[in-house]
């Protein structure tokens, strides 16, 4: 079998969240990451490599450089892109930490989030149905790997919040010093939108706001990034 011109139709069509989830697949390029994919519970659709090693497979097809370049979303294509099924949602169970996003929008944050979480141990993320698609092939290459170790879910957040049975932490700049305040085991993080911060309607559900202090001289950086936050508040909450 050789690549098709349905095939590239396909490929291109997921580049957009309403295809991916008509056709409930995704796409993932890299060696590395193709490999993460693999060796996990995602079932694999169609491989296309011009590297014979992942030929093992029967849903292999081998292309040529060219061809390579002409599917890929990569400025320079790393031997393999593959397309792997979205696996049903699993719903969240609360208990211990749980990291909850507020209408993120950009695909890196997302991807490096995702990859926090599995460096610090938070095995379910719960995502505001705001939020940028976590397979979105940007979020996949962002996270290198460890959403297949991280449970991403999508849900109405005030309703999950509403119910949830441990404290709700926010970050929020006027919020107590996340370095003075002490941090349960069992807690849900709230972090919100890049430009915007945490929802109105998100804020009133807060137990306890915290905040990562400033310590410049000048004090007039408005904010952190969302995902450098999100590095500094874990690390805080799993000391």
């Amino acid at each position: 079998m050789s690549l098709s011109k349905n095939h590239i139709k396909l490929i291109t069509s997921l580049s957009q969240k309403k295809y991916r989830q008509k056709h409930k697949l995704f796409v993932v390029e890299g060696v590395k990451v193709v490999q993460e994919f693999l060796n996990s519970s995602y079932e694999l659709e169609i491989v296309f490599s011009t590297d014979t090693d992942f030929s093992s497979t029967n849903k292999f097809i081998e292309v040529t450089d060219q061809e390579l370049k002409k599917i890929s979303s990569l400025k320079n294509p790393n031997k393999v892109l593959a397309i792997f099924k979205i696996p049903n949602q699993i719903n969240p169970i609360m208990g211990g930490l749980i990291l909850a996003l507020d209408s993120i929008n950009d695909p890196g944050n997302l991807g490096t989030i995702i990859r926090l979480c599995d460096w610090f141990g938070i095995e379910q993320l719960v995502c505001s149905n705001e939020t940028v698609d976590c397979f979105n092939s940007k979020v996949v290459q962002a996270s290198m790997g460890s959403l297949t170790r991280v449970a991403v879910s999508y849900l109405d957040l005030k309703k999950y919040l509403q119910n949830a049975s441990v404290p709700i932490f926010v970050a929020d700049m006027d919020g107590l010093n996340v370095y003075k305040t002490k941090l349960p085991d069992s807690a849900v993080l709230v972090l919100g939108n890049e430009a915007n911060g945490i929802s109105d309607e998100i804020k009133q559900l807060v137990t306890t706001k915290i905040t990562i202090p400033r310590y410049g001289a000048f004090q007039q950086t408005e904010s952190l990034n969302v995902a450098t936050a999100s590095a500094i508040l874990l690390s805080e909450f799993r000391r």
